[in-house]
């Protein structure tokens, strides 16, 4: 049994902050002008009705700001004819919405059972080491934001993590250190599933529909080459 002294209300769980449900920080509109306005009214097109577009108009809003600010869900509000309460319920629940400023790479690792007996545990705290105290919310140089996360549904390669939602298996600690190395000089490694991962408003926009505007990384280096292999049959 758990001893009581070592319980604790975690900081982080799945990515967004333990004690509260929305964020409370904000920022000035308005967020979508111009284009995203626009690519917003494209988008609406798409569907029947206008409240189906609610999941690409948040991330549309997270391409723009890099998170999902209250200004942003109540701009979203406004065009879709809904209420702020509506808006935030949703965007509360999908944890791929970040509700707090993050780096332009959100590192996420499993910590669930079929990792953590793999050393998933271990590599969330050596990643803690490498980026520093602040990087549960967002480091210093604006690159980084670490979370844990609960399940990558891929535990027959565990211990696995995810740099903006593209996964890499059978992560060492030697090759995380590498991997953040290498994003940190601009060569961002491929990954086991999906190519490279743009930074997170670029992937925001794919997820909002719109598209990548990632640029292309010739000299990128697969993270499965050397030890702790994260491609396929790595």
């Amino acid at each position: 049994m758990t001893e009581a002294g070592h319980l604790r209300v975690p900081q982080w769980q799945t990515g967004q902050l333990a004690p509260v449900a929305a964020a409370r920080e904000d920022v000035e509109g308005p967020v979508l002008t111009g284009d995203a306005r626009r690519l917003a009214e494209r988008t609406i097109a798409k569907y029947p009705v206008r409240r189906s577009a609610l999941v690409p108009l948040l991330y549309l809003v997270q391409s723009e700001v890099g998170w999902v600010p209250r200004q942003g869900m109540r701009e979203v509000a406004e065009i879709l004819g809904l209420t702020t309460a509506e808006v935030e319920a949703v965007a509360t629940f999908y944890t791929m919405l970040k509700l707090h400023p993050c780096g332009k790479y959100v590192v996420s690792i499993c910590t669930n059972p079929s990792c953590a007996l793999l050393g998933g545990r271990a590599l969330y705290e050596r990643a803690k080491e490498i980026l520093g105290e602040q990087c549960e919310h967002i480091t210093p140089d604006g690159m980084f934001t670490l979370e844990e996360e609960e399940c990558l549904a891929a535990c027959d390669k565990a211990p696995v993590l995810a740099v903006n939602y593209l996964f890499y298996d059978r992560v060492s600690q030697e090759l995380l250190e590498r991997m953040i190395e290498g994003i940190r000089a601009g060569h961002v490694p491929e990954a086991a599933r999906g190519g490279v991962p743009g930074e997170l408003k670029d992937v925001s926009r794919t997820l909002a529909g719109m598209g990548s505007q990632t640029p292309p990384q010739p000299d990128t280096v697969p993270a499965g080459e050397g030890e702790g292999g994260g491609a396929p049959g790595g």
